[in-house]
């Protein structure tokens, strides 16, 4: 419409190019915990000034994280494809055979034993992931549902939200948690407000830059780091967290730019989700 600002968001050619460097910070990262010995990972622990009692824990946890850096290959690979020429539309349908063929085979595992004895991933499984689906099977849902109904730099956003914020939450909880303030928080009482702190301001950082282009994009993109956060430590509806993270995440930033793009426009947008079908 004439007269009235379009609000755009980031180019597939930015995303793809933002998220090789952010692939490529996360496969030097991973290789550099991989090739340390555990005696310098030790030391490094003490030299940051985390607790002898938590070297052990932290050092569990950093395994553990460091293998769900794989998750940042779906942003990586959906902008890739973006830039190669495939639709959004194309991307879901992928997004949708993976994750059924996932469920289905983690399925299988709960009930067929050779399957459980022999199942890949049965290192880095937590003991109640054991008898249940894993992570992975949600956390495979929640990109697709993102992927599915939400435009691609909101989606690889909030999936960044999940795998580099979840991951510094715990990292950083586990590390330094009730160093500085003692409170506990969570569903349970387990989580730290440091953990917590620390998962908004990476997701802070992410939306930041993903969005850098984009006039007022603070009030979005602190709305979505924000819901990110919560989510992570109240679990809503006791859903795991892996599925509601990029979903909730993604509503909350989407309904962010919508606000933003309305406060541009003469003739504002009935509906925050309506912005986004020619996006």
């Amino acid at each position: 419409m004439s007269g009235e600002a379009e609000l755009e968001l980031p180019s597939v050619e930015f995303l793809a190019t933002y998220m090789v460097m952010i692939a490529f910070a996360g496969l030097i990262s991973s290789l550099n915990m991989h090739v340390t010995s555990p005696e310098m990972r030790k030391q490094a622990m003490k030299d940051l000034g985390v607790k002898l009692g938590k070297i052990g824990k932290t050092l569990k946890e950093i395994e553990r994280k460091t293998f769900h850096l794989c998750g940042l290959l779906v942003p990586l690979i959906y902008a890739l494809l973006l830039e190669y020429g495939l639709t959004r539309r194309d991307c879901a349908k992928i997004c949708w055979s993976i994750t059924a063929s996932g469920w289905t085979l983690d399925i299988l595992r709960l009930n067929i034993k050779f399957i459980s004895d022999n199942f890949p991933l049965n290192p880095i499984l937590r003991e109640k992931e054991r008898k249940q689906l894993s992570g992975a099977c949600f956390f495979s849902l929640g990109c697709t549902l993102a992927v599915s109904f939400f435009p691609p730099a909101v989606a690889m956003t909030s999936i960044l939200f999940l795998v580099l914020g979840d991951m510094s939450a715990a990292l950083i909880g586990r590390s330094f948690g009730g160093d500085v303030v003692v409170v506990k928080l969570g569903r349970e009482g387990k989580k730290s407000v440091e953990g917590s702190m620390a998962m908004f301001f990476v997701c802070c950082v992410l939306g930041f830059t993903v969005f850098s282009q984009i006039h007022l994009r603070e009030y979005p993109v602190v709305i979505g780091a924000a819901v990110a956060t919560l989510t992570e430590l109240y679990e809503p509806f006791g859903l795991n967290d892996n599925l509601t993270i990029p979903l909730l995440s993604s509503l909350a930033l989407t309904w962010g730019f919508a606000r933003i793009h309305n406060c541009e426009r003469e003739n504002p947008v009935i509906g925050p989700l309506l912005w986004y079908r020619n996006h």
